[in-house]
């Protein structure tokens, strides 16, 4: 049990949802830091770099990982039962290296077929000796974790700096790069990610005011969208009534600002009719021609908007899921999350589109929504038929979200990842249908087995519900697959579930797989 005084506090929050991070500091003896930072050094020139290995090569690592400051700040970003994802990375930037880490401004690549604004996921970056400007830190550009093009100019860049312990915890989509070292010290940052297991069903850090007051000096520059994750991660959605002090005329003013060729006014307008609740819902049409906006913020500004104008607005978002630009339906799709159940037997309807994509997305949508309400549960478990990998894959994920998961769930998510393993051996149709099977989630090389990850994810979200034996013998299977992160998942998942007969088979397991931190190619027994 984490003491409360490290859980974050309400201003905290609001400044990782509006920023995107947030610059902490482990208190930990410099002794620690300066033994993991020379076990680093010795491992980066003398061998390489480990890649994922880099924890179980260097194990005092996970001392830093296990303190108070740690585990509250993730805690409240994540929940409780946040997990370590298997993808881990130590950023070494030289000294005179022009070009560090590529030397471009990025987002991490991800682990669904698309990205969410809700914090599912989120980044460490962890500094284990003092870190200045000079050797280079990580850059980051606040507030651009919801953007899926880069701002470039328009943008902040800070460069986090600190004693040795400095982490920088981070929304999984924020734009960063590695900046210059200009110095003649190497810099080493240990890159670490982390997922939610559940959706938030009530605050998890020092809660103390349900109100979202944004954090002094910050622009209100999306605050449909910030409530929209503000609300999820307490818990509770707050319902716009139909606002009477609205004028006609005002509404008229914010509609007619909608067309303004200033886009700043464009957005702010929409924001500010979001904010009106089903008082705008006459502005729902003005709103939806926005979702196709040139500037971008503008168009998150509109969907988020629509997401709060009730029916009216949830007609316009489905009408655009369903006949719109792929830009457009993936816009519309993050305004329907924010409509919440409402939208749902909308919804279902999409997920009956002759368009794969269309299908696809309605998926995402019912999965980040999270509710069995109505026909969900076996509208999703029917979509692990559908011959798109695409809206297989996110109706695998979908199931994994659900509050309220069933023992079908799990039954279904068994079958699929077995499915998927038995596939791996499948070379026929590889070469042919590779590429139409990938082309939506871009290069996710990664991630071999697509479906088998997800499905691995789901289970270890929701396998303990029900009779276990079924997800545990798939679990098992999938501890042998030939993707590194189906066999990482189902590590975990056996061990959430810790049955007398998942934790034969994990000893069974380590025992071949375990890793001795003190054997390399220098020093090979």
């Amino acid at each position: 049990m984490i003491e409360t005084n490290y859980l974050l506090t309400d201003e905290q929050m609001l400044h990782f949802i509006t920023k995107g991070y947030l610059v902490l500091r482990n208190e930990l003896p410099n002794q620690l830091h300066q033994s993991i930072m020379n076990q680093i050094n010795h491992v980066m020139h003398n061998e390489g770099n480990p890649g994922n290995n880099i924890l179980p090569r260097v194990p005092d690592i996970q001392q830093l990982f296990d303190t108070p400051t740690v585990k509250g700040a993730l805690s409240s970003v994540l929940g409780p039962d946040y997990y370590m994802h298997p993808h881990r990375h130590c950023h070494y930037n030289q000294p005179g290296n022009e070009t560090p880490g590529g030397g471009q401004w990025h987002k991490d690549g991800y682990w669904s077929s698309m990205r969410s604004h809700r914090p599912w996921w989120a980044m460490i970056f962890y500094y284990t000796h003092d870190i200045t400007e000079d050797l280079g830190p990580t850059a980051i550009m606040p507030g651009t974790q919801y953007y899926e093009k880069f701002i470039d100019a328009q943008g902040e860049t800070l460069l986090p700096t600190g004693k040795a312990g400095t982490m920088v915890l981070v929304h999984f989509d924020l734009w960063h790069r590695a900046s210059l070292n200009v110095t003649q010290l190497d810099r080493y940052m240990l890159k670490f990610q982390f997922l939610r297991l559940r959706a938030p069903e009530f605050p998890t850090w020092n809660h103390q005011n349900k109100e979202m007051i944004i954090p002094e000096g910050t622009p209100a520059i999306h605050l449909n969208l910030w409530q929209d994750v503000w609300d999820w991660l307490r818990g509770e959605r707050i319902i716009k009534q139909d606002n009477k002090s609205s004028t006609e005329n005002r509404l008229l003013s914010l509609q007619q600002n909608l067309k303004s060729e200033d886009p700043t006014i464009r957005g702010k307008s929409a924001d500010e009719l979001g904010l009106l609740g089903v008082a705008a819902s006459s502005c729902a049409s003005s709103l939806g021609v926005l979702l196709n906006d040139p500037v971008e913020t503008t168009a998150l500004n509109a969907t988020y908007a629509l997401g709060h104008l009730g029916t009216q607005g949830i007609n316009t978002l489905i009408s655009h899921l369903a006949k719109g630009s792929t830009l457009i339906a993936e816009r519309a799709a993050y305004g329907l999350q924010a409509a919440g159940v409402e939208a749902i037997p909308e919804l279902l309807g999409v997920m009956k589109h002759e368009d794969e994509k269309r299908r696809a997305l309605a998926a995402f949508v019912l999965g980040m929504i999270g509710s069995s309400a109505g026909e969900v549960i076996s509208a999703l478990i029917l979509s692990l038929q559908d011959e798109s990998e695409w809206v297989r894959r996110n109706a695998v994920e979908a199931l994994g979200m659900i509050k309220n998961a069933d023992e079908s769930i799990v039954s279904a998510l068994a079958k699929v990842l077995k499915e998927s393993l038995e596939s791996e051996n499948d070379f026929s149709s590889d070469s042919s249908n590779q590429a139409s099977r990938t082309s939506y989630v871009g290069s996710q090389r990664y991630i071999t087995n697509k479906i088998g990850y997800t499905a691995a994810l789901s289970l270890l979200r929701t396998g303990h519900v029900g009779d276990v034996s079924e997800a545990v013998h798939s679990l098992e299977e999938a501890l042998y697959s030939k993707d590194r992160y189906v066999r990482a998942y189902a590590a975990e998942a056996l061990t959430h579930l810790r049955t007398a007969e998942a934790v034969d088979i994990l000893i069974r397991y380590y025992r071949s797989s375990r890793w001795c931190p003190d054997t390399s190619k220098v020093s090979t027994f």
